[in-house]
């Protein structure tokens, strides 16, 4: 282990001091880059890109991300190399979902199993079959052009991109993502009409795979041409790349990005050990530029089930500018039982951060309901009884206290107000700022 994290920092940190390096596509990539990568792109761009547009010019930031980007592990044979799995395993779970992992993310690895290796090292838990399935959600079912999930009555999902910096072992979307043919280039026209042509879509949400895997020109494209549809009032774009390939998030993509505001930036952090300096600096950029940015973080077990380590991946999360937005309940992919927990947890995590840290650091707990039902929030129970006279809460410290409903009546008499306040530990008449 040692000395593959040697090995691993050193890429980055040739990366991170832009060496000057050449970026080839390594020749054992079966249906990765160096047949896809580019070819469905280029064989349509004529039509995609204006022809007028300039090439674009590679600089050191540029060449350090795809270096990294392309020396990733990616076979069942370099995984058994560097980490000693088992070869007839790995090359059977490939069979399931592709191999990716760029060497900055192994590099924050310390050993086997631990939580950044349980994210993107294949396991032979994978092949527990559960209740799992392959589409979860039913994005298909609510899919009616090839790029496009229509579920809510304003908003889309728009995939643009097949690949990612890694490939997640719990990936939702596993199914279609690292597959060319399945989220393609040629699709990209037909998304973007889609969303021309329906007037009631105001929010775009760009995913994939990860849009921010595409060249800094087609992302342009993409934002330039949803920017011009007078409907569309905010795109988001979906992105684990601050958390997994911070180096992409170069300044002239930050520049690219801020030309097409309101734009926001969804990522995706799952543990503290996630966010280094090159992370922050990454999503310091985008603040920086004007695009806020939240955190959509998986429960999952063995990698962040526990009220700790959430507390200190949400308040590392907003000393780095990022916001918490959602806690997702595992969704119930085909090879991901192994990361589910039950329910019950996360509601235990929800209860051990409110009151505990700062109201800004609580995400949403939701669960994205099996079937395409939606997010639906869940919280912890902290009403005791409610009737038309009162509510009875709980607070974090488990205290009750008492909250009078209106009355037609709204002058109740001095007895009920007398007990209202001893319920509550008030004094009538005293200042309210003596209670804080």
């Amino acid at each position: 282990m040692s000395s593959l994290l040697s090995t691993e920092q050193k890429l980055v940190q040739t990366a991170n001091l832009k060496a000057s390096v050449s970026v080839k596509t390594k020749p054992h990539r079966r249906k990765r880059i160096a047949e896809n990568r580019h070819s469905d792109f280029r064989r349509s761009e004529s039509h995609l890109l204006d022809s007028t547009l300039p090439m674009p010019i590679l600089d050191d930031e540029d060449t350090a991300w795809k270096h990294l980007l392309h020396q990733s592990i990616e076979t069942p044979e370099e995984v058994h190399e560097k980490w000693g799995e088992d070869i007839e395993t790995m090359k059977t779970l490939e069979k399931e979902f592709n191999i990716r992992i760029n060497p900055y993310y192994a590099s924050l690895i310390k050993e086997k199993n631990d939580p950044i290796y349980l994210q993107v090292v294949p396991s032979k838990n994978e092949l527990i079959k559960g209740c799992c399935v392959d589409d979860p959600l039913n994005e298909e079912r609510d899919s009616p052009v090839p790029s496009i999930t229509h579920r809510y009555p304003d908003r889309v999902l728009f995939l643009v991109a097949h690949e990612c910096a890694v490939y997640c072992r719990f990936c939702t979307r596993k199914r279609k993502v690292s597959d060319s043919s399945k989220i393609s280039l040629k699709y990209l026209e037909a998304g973007i009409n889609y969303i021309r042509e329906h007037k009631e879509i105001r929010d775009v949400v760009l995913s994939g795979g990860d849009p921010l895997t595409l060249s800094d020109r087609r992302i342009d494209y993409i934002l330039k041409s949803l920017r011009e549809i007078p409907h569309v009032e905010i795109i988001r774009i979906g992105t684990k790349i601050p958390c997994v390939l911070p180096q992409r998030i170069t300044k002239k993509l930050v520049n690219i990005i801020k030309k097409y505001h309101p734009v926001y930036v969804n990522t995706h952090f799952n543990h503290p050990r996630e966010l280094t300096p090159e992370a922050k600096q990454a999503c310091e950029r985008l603040a920086d530029a004007g695009v806020p940015v939240g955190n959509q973080c998986v429960l999952l077990k063995g990698v962040n089930d526990d009220v700790e380590t959430m507390r200190a991946l949400m308040k590392g999360l907003l000393k780095m500018r990022v916001r918490p937005y959602y806690i997702y309940q595992a969704d119930i992919v085909k090879g991901t039982e192994h990361f589910r927990t039950r329910v019950e947890k996360g509601l235990e995590i929800i209860q051990g951060l409110r009151g505990h840290i700062s109201g800004l650091a609580i995400p949403h707990f939701v669960i994205d309901s099996p079937g395409g039902g939606g997010k639906i929030p869940l919280l912890p129970h902290y009403i005791e009884k409610l009737d038309n006279d009162e509510v009875v809460m709980r607070n974090f410290k488990g205290e009750r206290y008492t909250y009078p409903q209106v009355q037609e009546n709204p002058t109740p008499a001095v007895e009920n107000l007398q007990t209202i306040a001893n319920q509550n530990g008030f004094q009538i008449g005293a200042e309210i700022q003596d209670y804080f």
